[in-house]
C-alpha cells in the first residue's frame, strides 16, 4: 500500500520555471512487474490467480457467514465482516491488472487507469489501517471496560465508526493524488513495479515537486505510524488488564479473542515497516515488489484463515452456511423434489 520509499523520491530541489504544458504528455505507463522468461510468467500467473481466488472466496465466506448468522451481529463481528469485505476490494484493486500483464507483451496501463489504481489501492489500504485501529479499540473496551462496553459500543456507534473508517480512507490521499496527476510526465514511462506507486511516479516526472513529495510522505507516515501506535497502546493496556485477571480461564479467553487480531496486525504492519523502519535504506526494486505483494496479496489471503481457525463462533457459522448450501444442492440434484414442486 504505502511503499513510498525515500530512495524513489527525487531529491533535486531545483526550481522549474517552465510551465507544465511545455512538456510532452505521457498517455500510458508500462508496469514492468516481474521481468522473467515466459514459463516463469505463466507459473506466476497460475500462482497469483490461485491466491486471488482463495482470497476472494475465503473473505467472501466470512462475510456471508457473519451476515447469515444473526447471533454474530455484534460490534466485534461487524468490524470483522467489514474488514473481510474491504479485503476483497483491496486485492481486486491491483491483482486483476497484474494477472492481465503476466499474459501481455506490452504490460501497459492508461494514464487515468494508473491513477485510479493508485487511488483505490491507497484508499482501501488506508481504510484498512483505520479499521484495524477501531478493532483494537473495540477489544480494549471489551476487556478493560467490560461494564461500560454495552453502553459505549452500541450498534449505532459501531456503524458510525465503520463509516468514518471508509470515508476517511477514501479522502486521505485525494489531494496528493490530484497534485501528482497534474505533474508533467514526458518519458520514459516505464514503472519498475507491480502497481502504480507514487515513488516511481515521482521518479518519472519531468519536474521536481518537493512539496507534493513531502505531503505524500507525511500523510503516509501519519496513517501508518499513528494507527500502529494507537493499536500498540490499546493492546498494552489490554495486556496489563489480562495479567491482572485472577482466573486462568479468563486470561486464556482474552488472549484467544485478541490473538487473531494481533496476528493480522503483525502481518500487515510488519511488511509495511520493512519499507519505513529504515527510510534511508535504498531498497532494490525487487524488495519493493516482494514487500508490496506481501501486504497486497499474502496478508489478505491469510486473514480468513487466521480468523476462522482461531474462532469457534466463525467456524460454526461457516459450517452452518456450508450446510445450507449442501441442502440446496441436494434439492436441486434430486429430480423427485423438483417434480413435486
Amino acid at each position: 500500500m504505502f511503499s513510498i520509499s525515500l530512495h524513489y523520491v527525487v531529491s533535486d530541489s531545483m526550481n522549474v520555471s517552465e510551465p507544465y504544458s511545455s512538456f510532452a504528455s505521457v498517455r500510458e505507463f508500462t508496469l514492468l512487474g516481474f521481468s522473467c522468461e515466459w514459463r516463469i510468467q505463466i507459473l506466476l500467473f497460475s500462482l497469483f490467480t490461485t491466491m486471488y481466488a482463495l482470497t476472494v472466496t475465503g473473505n467472501g465466506a466470512i462475510v456471508c457467514a457473519l451476515w447469515c448468522e444473526w447471533r454474530l451481529h455484534i460490534p466485534m463481528y461487524r468490524f470483522l465482516g467489514n474488514f473481510s469485505f474491504l479485503e476483497i476490494w483491496y486485492v481486486s484493486s491491483t491483482v486483476p491488472k497484474m494477472l492481465v500483464n503476466f499474459l501481455s507483451d506490452k504490460k501497459t496501463i492508461s494514464f487515468a487507469g494508473c491513477f485510479l489504481q493508485f487511488y483505490f489501492f491507497f484508499s482501501l489500504g488506508t481504510s484498512e489501517c483505520f479499521l484495524l485501529a477501531v478493532m483494537a479499540f473495540d477489544r480494549y473496551l471489551a476487556i478493560c471496560r467490560p461494564l461500560h462496553y454495552p453502553n459505549i459500543m452500541t450498534g449505532h456507534f459501531c456503524t458510525k465508526l465503520v463509516i468514518i473508517c471508509w470515508v476517511c480512507g477514501f479522502l486521505w490521499f485525494v489531494i496528493p493524488i490530484v497534485f501528482i496527476s497534474q505533474m508533467p510526465f514526458c518519458g520514459p514511462n516505464i514503472i519498475d513495479h507491480v502497481v502504480c506507486d507514487p515513488g516511481p511516479l515521482f521518479a518519472l516526472a519531468c519536474a521536481s515537486a518537493p512539496t507534493t513529495q513531502q505531503l505524500c510522505y507525511t500523510l503516509s507516515s501519519l496513517v501508518i505510524f499513528g494507527n500502529f501506535l494507537f493499536i500498540l497502546g490499546s493492546y498494552t493496556l489490554v495486556l496489563l488488564a489480562v495479567l491482572r485477571m485472577p482466573s486462568a480461564t479468563g486470561r486464556h479467553k482474552a488472549f484467544s479473542t485478541c490473538g487473531s487480531h494481533l496476528a493480522v496486525v503483525s502481518l500487515f504492519y510488519g511488511s509495511l515497516m520493512v519499507m519505513y523502519v529504515s527510510p534511508r535504506l535504498r531498497h532494490s526494486a525487487g524488495i519493493q515488489k516482494v514487500a508490496t505483494l506481501f501486504y497486497a496479496m499474502v496478508t489478505p489471503l491469510f486473514n480468513p484463515l487466521i480468523y476462522s481457525l482461531r474462532n469457534k463462533e466463525i467456524k460454526a457459522a461457516l459450517r452452518k452456511v456450508l450446510g445450507h448450501l449442501n441442502i440446496i444442492q441436494d434439492t436441486l440434484d434430486d429430480p423427485s423434489i423438483i417434480r413435486s414442486v
